[in-house]
């Protein structure tokens, strides 16, 4: 049977829904690395309806994980923008192009207003996140504060536990925090902003930003694709965010952890095709790094024949 949750903000709007239908399959399935432009093109359905297109993804530069979808809602209200967290998402239909989310409509419509060309402060965030009864996720040491995934915060998700447990585990996680937090802001940023940003490896500038890869079951940043054709008769190739050093704003540029000369022999990167394991693992045994993925899946590296240098 199974586990049913409510969405709790005032006995006037209880909604009910399966989280185990909406993030339980989702979460057993083998994660795919999605361009952020695929997901710019998703059309955001709630329980009960459309609710609009996604415009943009604000994405944390500490953590490299996506964090709020920006929406342009349609004219069933006032048109604005509002934030989805990726906590309340499922899994996108990629035939249809669409994503849908455990919200109404109503919800959506009356969940804070945020102006999206200003700074996303953290008191916009707790104030965002209260509205749905979210945890905070900048309170723990996982990816989405106390999960690895944002479904599992989702109240009442099937294994995680109550919303009481996960708001006192989030509360205290903050509590632990509070002193490192009270005066800083979150680093959110525009996925859009970043591309174009020169990169500057160990030993000089090579190439720009052409996009971001994401992973669809945690919703972190896996990759920037790299084009290096305007320094050599180059190609796209793949840079993982942990190797990356540091992220300049106002040079508007991303300093990497790697030399210019193994950019440049780093295996091609074809946008085209979907980004598969096996070229994750050739670009990790050309830069010397190990992988992100399960312990499982490193011992199987070993039966993955070494690619060809581009």
């Amino acid at each position: 049977m199974c586990h049913c949750a409510q969405t709790l903000r005032g006995a006037e709007r209880i909604v009910g829904f399966c989280v185990t239908e909406l993030c339980l399959p989702h979460l057993k399935e083998a994660p795919m690395l999605r361009q952020t432009k695929d997901l710019q093109e998703l059309a955001i359905e709630a329980t009960d309806g459309s609710v609009g297109d996604v415009t943009d993804l604000y994405f944390d530069d500490k953590s490299w994980a996506i964090r709020y979808l920006v929406v342009e809602t349609g004219s069933w209200f006032s048109s604005r923008k509002v934030l989805i967290s990726p906590i309340s998402a499922g899994k996108p239909d990629w035939d249809t192009r669409k994503l849908p989310v455990s919200l109404t409509r109503d919800q959506i419509e009356n969940s804070p207003s945020i102006d999206t060309d200003m700074p996303v402060t953290r008191q916009h965030e707790t104030g965002y996140l209260d509205y749905y009864n979210y945890p905070y996720y900048w309170g723990g040491m996982d990816l989405w504060g106390s999960a690895s995934y944002p479904g599992m915060l989702l109240p009442g998700y099937s294994g995680f536990g109550s919303l009481a447990a996960i708001r006192e585990e989030a509360n205290n996680a903050l509590a632990r925090t509070e002193a490192r937090q009270r005066e800083q802001d979150p680093h959110l940023r525009s996925s859009e902003a970043v591309i174009g940003y020169h990169i500057e490896a160990n030993d000089g500038e090579i190439g720009h930003v052409q996009g971001l890869l994401v992973d669809d079951k945690t919703w972190a940043i896996r990759y920037l694709v790299v084009k290096t054709s305007n320094w050599w008769m180059g190609h796209d190739v793949l840079v993982a965010t942990q190797w990356i050093k540091h992220l300049s704003w106002d040079k508007q540029a991303v300093a990497v952890d790697l030399s210019r000369q193994t950019l440049k022999l780093a295996p091609r990167y074809d946008a085209s095709l979907p980004p598969e394991r096996d070229l994750e693992i050739a670009v990790h045994r050309h830069y010397g790094r190990k992988g992100y993925w399960p312990e499982d899946d490193q011992q199987a590296e070993k039966a993955v024949p070494q690619r060809a240098e581009a």
